[in-house]
């Protein structure tokens, strides 16, 4: 084998794995009917003494009942199908996205990130307002290409098999996605985790990322916050008011979000949820 012949497989290898491959959701009928199966098999905890104890036991009977004999998977499946939607391999991981160009030829590429637990079932409703704009009272100068990934692990996109998947990689390979859908100007938009991820798209500084949106804005520096997650004494250097904010979010993050503790230290332990649709 030549060294040219060799060079061109391996051009070749990279070009299959920067492909951008169409997809359509098919759900199978055996999966739909184990779903609610599982959820009308659920054991359910004994009824809330207090409700300061978490979501109550009729809010989440209500929730499973409309899942397991209201909810229209194949309805939403078509939406969804209706959609250009597509899968690309980066940094190793399948990437899912819904990619929807405006009419309107100039209009500015923006990328929407979901949040946690959510998915792209979410910005659906945001699609034609933000791709034909005209058409509902606004002007061509409005309009938007809009790209709506699944992040790693998430709906339709492939799990990492490794570790490290955290905000600064997932804005990383958003930057790679719009960049290999040809954009070379384009914002970004992003609440809760992705929220998180639009901040680190700005941080990384890419040249054709030329704005953020977010509605979860992180204000608080780095190494305040690492202290907060910990629970350790209060850094060094802050002033007055500082430190009894630095307080209060420490006792914001013991009493409302220990499951995200749990959840980024010891997420093995979290069966229940993968088990359960419930959960």
């Amino acid at each position: 084998m030549t060294a040219t012949s060799t060079l061109q497989q391996r051009s070749e290898r990279a070009a299959d794995k920067n492909a951008i491959r169409p997809f359509q959701v098919k759900v199978r009928d055996a999966d739909l009917t184990e779903l609610r199966r599982r959820i009308e098999a659920t054991r359910w905890p004994d009824r809330e003494t207090d409700a300061s104890q978490g979501v109550q036991l009729a809010t989440m009977q209500e929730l499973a009942r409309y899942w397991a004999t209201e909810y229209d998977w194949r309805k939403v499946e078509a939406r969804l199908n209706a959609l250009p939607q597509f899968i690309t391999e980066i940094d190793g991981v399948d990437i899912h996205f819904i990619h929807v160009r405006s009419k309107h030829e100039d209009a500015l590429p923006l990328i929407v990130n979901h949040g946690w637990p959510g998915s792209i079932i979410e910005q659906l409703k945001i699609i034609d307002r933000l791709t034909d704009p005209t058409a509902y009272g606004g002007s061509a100068a409005d309009a938007f290409h809009v790209v709506i990934p699944s992040m790693p692990g998430y709906g339709f996109s492939g799990k990492p098999t490794t570790t490290g998947w955290d905000p600064v990689r997932i804005a990383r390979a958003w930057i790679v996605l719009m960049k290999r859908l040809g954009y070379k100007r384009f914002v970004a938009q992003g609440g809760d985790w992705g929220g998180v991820v639009v901040d680190m798209m700005a941080v990384e500084g890419a040249p054709e990322l030329i704005g953020i949106h977010t509605n979860m804005p992180g204000a608080v520096p780095a190494d305040v916050w690492k202290a907060v997650q910990s629970g350790g004494p209060v850094p060094s250097g802050l002033s007055d008011e500082e430190r009894q904010r630095y307080e209060q979010m420490k006792g914001w993050f013991a009493k409302e979000v220990a499951y995200a503790l749990q959840m980024g230290l010891r997420p093995q332990t979290l069966y229940g949820i993968a088990d359960s649709p419930v959960g």
